[in-house]
């Protein structure tokens, strides 16, 4: 595969024409404000720069294969209720499908589409031997009882059951989900799979408790490998890792790990936006206190070591680097002209939109894309699915090694694509990620 060695322009006239081709070929009726019309345009804009063949570039606008269900889950009241679940299957050229489950009353299919694309431009830019997906349930994981959200699992890992499997598509943690979820998730599979194959089930989940086949390292693989990434891309943007600021926007598990292993490494935290409010401290806020805090209160409004705030001050906080780690599309056009940060690394999933970018763009700032920023996850669900089908057990020093290498190497991949194809940062990593698919399609062909 030839790259052309352009300069890449935002929304040139060809690239436009060709994301209008694409989405007509496709029978799509472009929605700007849709977050899988707007992964799509990111998605055809970088193919046309590194040269992407149409009807390749047909293929990676949508996804192999959508499952939906609906099944009864008995509630802890004697009642039973309906419960509606997807699974997004993107591209599997790479091999097995890989991808997190989201519960939340957010997921839809469409989320889940542009969930499920990212993560195969994700794994193809570490160089994962997986494609994307990504599934779900529309639910709230906080209002069920644990016996509820263990029955909502096993139900919807039935349901979805003939879809998923060791070497077919591994499910992985995400909104709403955790480790213990996972551990259900694999038990349901093992019980519910042919005599045969029941030994070797639990590689459909990773994520596991360690007890249960997990692997050391992966709860704090986020945070882990987003510092890494830092090391490698800061100095490019005049900031020393070990001194700057942050602020984290929406502090979930990938937003705990992540405040965590900065200040680890030295950097200060000096506020945090969650659904509670917005604390700020110039100072710095120990990150393991306001955990502590919001364990035990589940709001940040009474914490006393920081200054309660709104979230237009919270976006205004003077800092190095913002951190978004909450759901998609947070930060918007009129939030971009208001953050009062050098740069941007998303550790959420698309938590930026394209009229942000833009914004951020014009005012100099940097965003670190999340298929970058956030890899650090899925690459150690990678090391657990090795883990797992070698019957071994990783040390913790083998994970962090092993992530620090993967993640400075894409780190690279994405810098070396930004001085080929002179654009930013997001569709270098798109470009980075698209040349390992391109040149896989090149050798494998299409069949028949």
């Amino acid at each position: 595969m030839s790259h052309p060695r352009r300069r890449a322009t935002d929304r040139t006239p060809a690239t436009v024409s060709n994301q209008r081709v694409v989405f007509e070929e496709l029978g799509v009726d472009r929605d700007p404000s849709s977050l899988i019309h707007q992964e799509m345009e990111r998605m055809l804009a970088a193919a046309e720069i590194v040269g992407v063949k149409h009807h390749h570039q047909l293929i990676l606008a949508k996804p192999r294969t959508e499952v939906a269900v609906n099944f009864p889950v008995l509630m802890d009241d004697g009642r039973h209720r309906l419960f509606k679940g997807w699974r997004v299957q993107h591209n599997g050229a790479l091999g097995p499908f890989k991808g997190g489950l989201r519960f939340h009353p957010s997921v839809d299919p469409e989320s889940l589409q542009a969930l499920a694309m990212l993560m195969t431009l994700k794994c193809s830019l570490l160089r994962l031997p997986f494609g994307g997906a990504y599934g779900g349930v529309a639910c709230s994981a906080r209002e069920l009882t644990r016996e509820e959200l263990q029955r909502v699992t096993r139900r919807f890992a039935w349901a979805i059951s003939e879809h998923v499997g060791p070497d077919q598509d591994v499910v992985g943690p995400g909104v709403g989900t955790d480790p213990q979820v996972m551990s259900w998730f694999a038990d349901t599979y093992a019980q519910t799979a042919p005599t045969n194959a029941r030994s070797d089930a639990h590689r459909v989940a990773s994520g596991k408790p360690v007890e249960a086949g997990g692997i050391v390292g992966r709860d704090s693989a986020g945070g882990t490998g987003l510092v890494e990434v830092l090391r490698e891309m800061l100095p490019d943007m005049g900031i020393d890792l070990g001194r700057m600021s942050f602020t984290v926007a929406g502090f979930g598990n990938v937003g705990r790990s992540s405040a965590l292993a900065l200040c680890a490494a030295g950097a200060r935290l000096v506020g945090v936006l969650d659904r509670s409010g917005a604390v700020v401290n110039p100072r710095g806020i120990d990150p393991d206190d306001l955990i502590d805090h919001l364990d035990a209160d589940d709001s940040v409004e009474d914490f006393r070591r920081g200054e309660c705030v709104t979230a237009g001050d919270f976006w205004r906080q003077p800092c190095d680097l913002l951190v978004p780690a909450a759901l998609e599309q947070m930060v918007t056009a009129s939030v971009a002209a208001e953050v009062g940060a050098r740069a941007v690394a998303e550790v959420g999933s698309a938590p930026v939109t394209p009229d942000a970018d833009a914004v951020f763009l014009q005012r100099g700032i940097e965003v670190l894309p999340g298929i970058l920023c956030n890899a650090g996850g899925v690459t150690v669900s990678y090391f657990e699915w090795l883990q797992n089908r070698s019957a071994t057990q990783w040390t913790a020093t083998q994970v962090r090694e092993s992530l620090a290498e993967a993640m400075v190497a894409a780190s690279r991949r994405v810098k070396l694509a930004r001085h080929r194809y002179e654009c930013d940062l997001r569709t270098a990593a798109a470009c980075a990620a698209l040349e390992q698919i391109a040149r896989v399609y090149e050798v494998r062909g299409i069949w028949p």
